[in-house]
């Protein structure tokens, strides 16, 4: 572990051991049973926002937004579109980013991978910190190249296009030419791209300048993507914002600097002409790739929300895939007023089980802390400037060194974040009662630095007590409180492993075991210090975590968390 600040000795606070983590998700929607051949949207369940995706032989490679936290920009493979490994992260390095200071929907936007002549290169934008680069790897696992930064190329959502005679060219959203006509008037640009150099080159142009029809003041015109089929240049943006009125739209031209014709029937894909109280809604549908299939069919990837009380999300923009059918000559996702299905015809080349757990549908993960390092679905929220997360002190154990920094930090907090992947879900944690006064420690439900609940425990000058804090947007607040029995105070003797003791003393080693549910909007917390599940507060107001209320462009996490008392 590396060396604390000045202000924190190791003497002073010492680790908190957790011994297990388990998630359980039991969406409705996840129940009925997948038909032979039949595969379950979403295909990656639970804020994977911003899908890109690329071919390279008969493999395909997926990544997304990750925004402020660390490792950044997931990398998944699969054999048939629809079951995905995660086998990698682009940004795996703690020099290569820092989101210090950064609200966790600030950093790394809109991620676009491309394989070329046995090269992965991946464009993105780290906003507030950099701006945008790109990186390079011939093993998409990694590791990546060092970024290459884009100096001239401002905005966000770059991609790259290769073209058939070789040639390559970078895209993005940016500024209009001239003054803005109206608050969220952007245009997509072209530009050559030098391989060698790594750099753009030439002039730009601007391919669409608002959106598809002008005259209605269209907003965000982003996430572009380039395509060639049958002499066509098919340009693909997202418009309407990442919100109820994001939608697809499509253009294309004869020429890759265009001029490019909007197909007359767009847009190809969007969820905002249905009715706001239709069952188990899918909205915010749009940001879509397209990639095509070993059978010539086209699919495409693309981020969409599934909602309760009609505006709410917690488990963020998700990874959503569709057949696309080509219609005298242009590409259609979703016919208009259609719902996106939650189970839907495979890909012909897909084979093995339907189970696609647990990247979606219900299932139980459960993590022992047995590894030799973290679990890839643990995510730090920022960039760790310490050792903090320890597997090898205790082995079989977490041992969280207890960091000053809240989950209200700019900084990076002790806090293991794993994504809340279900409407309804139930994620617990057993844990060592914190060895001393003002160290606190348990389980964490997390949307943003100022939106979250932590269910943990302490030890006072003469008790033990579990609480249960919340932050609202405001100031943070404790909403329940129970003392814990005294048993709690002395050696547990239950059936969880025994770490080794040390100068703690026998009174650290009581076990506590935290559980937060969620239902939609209603969540509760409970736990059990030996005498069985104890409910600390029920009903609490889940909306707390929905992107809605939050606001930013994440999904709420889950995962043990343990900090010196603010007070201390």
């Amino acid at each position: 572990m590396l060396a604390l600040p000045a202000w924190l000795h190791a003497a002073e606070a010492q680790p908190v051991l957790f011994d297990w983590f388990e998630y359980t998700g039991r969406d409705a929607v996840f129940e009925k049973p997948l038909p032979e051949g039949h595969y379950r949207n979403p295909v990656l369940a639970g804020f994977h926002p911003d899908p890109s995706v690329a071919r390279a032989g008969d493999r395909y490679y997926l990544v997304n937004s990750s925004f402020a936290y660390y490792p950044g920009i997931p990398v998944f493979e699969s054999a048939d579109l629809v079951h995905w490994e995660r086998i990698g992260h682009v940004v795996d390095r703690p020099d290569m980013l820092d989101f210090d200071g950064l609200g966790v929907s600030r950093g790394v936007f809109a991620p676009a991978i491309e394989f070329h002549d046995g090269t992965f290169y991946l464009v993105t934008t780290a906003v507030d910190s950099g701006g945008n680069f790109v990186v390079t790897a011939t093993d998409p696992a990694g590791p990546w190249s060092d970024p290459v930064w884009l100096p001239g190329v401002d905005g966000i959502d770059p991609s790259l296009f290769f073209d058939h005679d070789g040639r390559a060219y970078l895209l993005n959203n940016g500024p209009p030419e001239g003054e803005p006509r109206y608050d969220g008037h952007r245009a997509v640009w072209l530009q050559a791209f030098d391989l060698e150099a790594m750099q753009p080159t030439g002039p730009r142009r601007v391919l669409v300048d608002g959106g598809v029809d002008p005259a209605s003041n269209p907003i965000w015109i982003e996430g572009p993507h380039l395509y060639r089929r049958d002499g066509w240049y098919y340009l693909s943006c997202a418009e309407g914002g990442t919100g109820p009125q994001h939608s697809q739209v499509i253009l294309r031209s004869r020429d890759v600097w265009g001029p490019y014709e909007p197909y007359d029937r767009n847009p190809i894909l969007t969820q905002r002409d249905l009715p706001d109280d239709r069952p188990d809604p899918v909205t915010n549908a749009g940001h879509a790739d397209l990639v095509q299939g070993p059978d010539g069919s086209w699919w495409a990837t693309f981020l969409a929300s599934r909602n309760y009380d009609r505006a709410h999300y917690n488990t963020g923009r998700e990874t959503f895939l569709l057949p696309v059918e080509w219609r005298d000559g242009w590409p259609v996702i979703l016919e208009p007023g259609r719902t996106i299905p939650y189970v839907l015809p495979a890909p012909s080349w897909m084979q093995g089980p339907a189970d696609q757990a647990p990247m979606t549908g219900n299932f139980t993960w459960r993590d022992e802390f047995d590894g030799p390092a973290l679990d890839g679905a643990w995510r730090f929220v920022r960039v760790p400037k310490q050792d903090w997360a320890d597997l090898r002190a205790q082995p079989g154990w977490l041992a969280i060194q207890p960091l000053a920094e809240g989950l209200d930090t700019l900084r990076n907090p002790a806090f293991l974040a794993r994504r809340q992947q279900h409407l309804a879900f139930e994620a617990s944690t057993a844990l060592r009662l914190p060895a001393e006064p003002g160290t606190e420690a348990g389980l964490a439900a997390f949307q943003n630095e100022r939106h979250w609940y932590f269910v943990g425990v302490r030890r006072g000058a003469d008790a033990a007590e579990v609480f249960l804090e919340r932050s609202a947007g405001g100031a943070r607040e404790v909403v329940a409180t129970a003392a814990l029995a005294p048993g709690a105070n002395a050696p547990s003797t239950g059936s969880g492993r025994n770490p080794a003791s040390n100068d703690a003393g026998a009174a650290a080693m009581a076990t506590v075991t935290l559980r937060i549910t969620g239902d939609a909007g209603a969540y509760g917390f409970a736990f059990d210090a030996g005498e069985g599940w104890q409910w600390l507060a029920r009903g609490q107001d889940g909306t707390v975590l929905s992107t809605e209320t939050a606001g930013g462009f994440v999904g709420a996490t889950v995962g043990p968390h343990a900090r010196l008392a603010p007070d201390r």
